[in-house]
């Protein structure tokens, strides 16, 4: 993020960011509390759209799978803000992980939640569940960079769809 560039596409000058900001590091975590927050939305978006009770097979794997959905959708429409959300300084958190819900709104929460529904429909063994959010996390954010701005940025998006559907069935048989 370059801080003289953002500050003219919002008509300020570059010095005005640092009246609400103390120095470049607070206004990127900023900015990527905002991406990440943005993320979350669209996930539970996603989430929100699947029928089906809570603890009903079918349902807990279509709420995953609209997790993963939602993370590639998010990357690939706002590669910006993808990025953005991940660039975080090491010195800063991401703040607030509750919104007026009472929900943790964070991407790897969400995720989480759905594994754990997973657990309660009978689909994840208890014994398999911790941790597992991370090698599935590590597949789809992989997917999201590859596709996005790495070396697959220029597959046809019949090869890109086909190579979400690999990485959805390589998760879901990774559960079973």
């Amino acid at each position: 993020m370059v801080l003289r560039e953002a500050t003219r596409k919002v008509g300020v000058v570059p010095n005005a960011a640092y009246r609400h900001f103390a120095d470049h590091d607070e206004l990127l975590a900023a900015v990527c509390e905002a991406a990440m927050r943005e993320l979350g939305a669209r996930m539970a978006t996603g989430v929100a759209s699947v029928r089906g009770k809570r603890g009903d097979p079918a349902a807990a794997g279509r709420r995953l799978g609209a997790i993963g959905s939602a993370y590639l959708e998010f990357a690939r429409e706002e590669p910006g803000l993808f990025a953005t959300a991940f660039a975080l300084p090491q010195q800063h958190a991401y703040g607030a992980s509750k919104d007026g819900s009472g929900e943790d709104w964070r991407p790897l929460a969400q995720l989480r939640t759905a594994l754990d529904e997973l657990v309660d429909a009978g689909v994840l063994d208890r014994k398999r569940r911790d941790g597992i959010e991370y090698p599935i996390w590590s597949a789809v954010h992989g997917l999201a960079v590859l596709t996005g701005q790495g070396p697959l940025r220029d597959v046809p998006e019949p090869m890109r769809h086909r190579l979400e559907k690999l990485v959805s069935r390589f998760i879901e048989q990774g559960l079973t």
